[in-house]
């Protein structure tokens, strides 16, 4: 199995050279250069497995010889085994035809665990045997970087440090990333929004001097082993609904696209996916182009729902990358022009994404009513960007063919969006329980590719 740059001109790399690599070093994103198909089959004989099971049978076939079989199967096992429900991610019903994906029993309560997990014990495996380490540098809107901490804390072969925009996180996000004790992880507070955050992580990693010296990796949504472990649950979550018997759709509340494009692989593989909703919040620039405005770029608007307070949607480039048939040349293009402010798409190409996708939108006050709404109709207690994609999901529901809504967080995440709208105020759980008393560790630092550069150099020389 070999991966190629969405904009033609990095080397074609094994699936571990793409993990380790992360963004490419022409500035596009790793995409399988064959997508493996399931058969009808292959999909039934999942029902009843165990979630490592369908793991394992769904992401095996595009690691290549990267591991063995009982070395995949024990990364698996390893990933998975703090997850707080056997089931790791239930299914709920919420009405008839409607269930809820519960994405949120992992270690740091949110859907980053199941890729992020993995990749740590992916990262770890293929660094101890080469005798290498790396510096993980990434951004996040919340839950990818408590995430990657959790997931990398401690680990030997791996220093990780998390850009967040400083004061645009949940506390429990931010606590998340900045009171573990472990040397080799740092969170950095930095000045401005997610998008100055992820548009900082580009620059380092075309920072080629920087780049080498560091030996820089990438665990943002742009690493395509963050993709894959989602496609998981996609076929775990329809399986248990009758796949590949019937077709099943899906909601995503999504803010990057990474989310969404791992249900367009599921669907590429051969699951019967009917729908794939994209749920977006009052940053709704996925939904104005989806819809056929193009992708212009505007102000980020801070809302209830930080995770999804993003107008560059990094994944999105993956999704046009075939949407105008792997034309290379085409999507480099259209990033330049996203870079002086934003791009309109071929007719051809928006055909293709609106036979994929579907796009709709919820304001803060709908947000916060669908949070009150759903917890008076089945006692579900939703986070707000799982709030989201409820309610545009409501929209699309089809009485011919299951919806399911992936709950993206717990909304003890975002306790007062939570308890504004239910007077209820959700509480962490136990294992987290002193989380507000544990002292916190992090750096602040200012919007300037230099400031973070030194910063990262000089914590590594310590």
């Amino acid at each position: 199995m070999q991966y190629i740059s969405t904009r033609g001109k990095a080397p074609v790399l094994n699936f571990e050279d793409a993990m380790l690599t992360g963004l490419a070093r022409d500035g596009g994103l790793y995409v399988p250069q064959t997508i493996p198909q399931m058969s009808a089959g292959d999909i039934a004989a999942l029902a009843g497995q165990p979630y490592e099971e369908i793991a394992f049978r769904v992401m095996r076939p595009f690691i290549g010889g990267v591991f063995t079989d009982d070395e995949f199967r024990a990364i698996i096992e390893r990933a998975y085994a703090g997850f707080g429900h056997a089931a790791r991610a239930p299914l709920v019903q919420l009405a008839p035809g409607h269930f809820l994906a519960e994405l949120f029993h992992g270690p740091t309560l949110a859907f980053k665990d199941f890729a992020m997990q993995l990749i740590g014990q992916m990262f770890q495996t293929a660094l101890a045997r080469r005798g290498d380490r790396v510096t993980i540098v990434g951004a996040t809107s919340g839950d990818t970087g408590s995430a990657a901490i959790e997931a990398f804390r401690g680990l030997s072969n791996v220093d990780v440090f998390i850009l967040y925009p400083h004061g645009r996180v949940s506390e429990v996000q931010r606590r998340q990333m900045t009171t573990p004790t472990e040397g080799n992880v740092h969170a950095l507070a930095m000045d401005g929004d997610f998008d100055d955050c992820q548009a900082r992580l580009k620059d380092m990693f075309n920072d080629f001097a920087f780049r080498d010296a560091v030996r820089l990796a990438g665990v943002n949504s742009i690493n395509w082993g963050r993709v894959l472990a989602q496609v998981v649950y996609y076929f775990s979550s329809a399986v248990a609904l009758g796949a590949p018997h019937r077709k099943v759709s899906f909601t995503v509340p999504t803010g990057n696209f990474g989310d969404v494009f791992a249900g367009y692989i599921a669907k590429r593989m051969g699951l019967p996916i009917d729908q794939l909703v994209v749920a977006t919040n009052q940053n709704d620039i996925l939904h104005r182009c989806l819809s056929g405005q193009g992708y212009h770029k505007g102000q980020v608007v801070p809302s209830i729902s930080p995770s999804m307070d993003i107008q560059v949607s990094s994944n999105f480039e993956r999704a046009l990358f075939d949407a105008y048939d792997r034309d290379a040349g085409a999507v480099a293009q259209l990033m330049q022009e996203l870079g002086k402010g934003g791009f309109d798409i071929s007719q051809g190409a928006m055909q293709v994404l609106q036979s994929h996708y579907v796009s709709g939108r919820a304001s803060e006050a709908q947000t916060s009513a669908q949070i009150t709404q759903t917890l008076a109709a089945t006692g579900e207690l939703l986070c707000p960007h799982s709030a989201v994609g409820v309610k545009v999901a409501q929209e699309q529901l089809n009485p011919a063919v299951p919806m399911v809504t992936l709950a993206t967080a717990h909304p003890a995440k975002f306790p007062d969006a939570v308890h504004a709208a239910t007077a209820v105020r959700p509480p962490l759980p136990s294992r987290m329980a002193d989380l507000y008393d544990r002292p916190e560790r992090v750096t602040r630092v200012a919007n300037d590719l230099g400031a973070l550069t030194s910063l990262i150099k000089g914590q590594l020389s310590k």
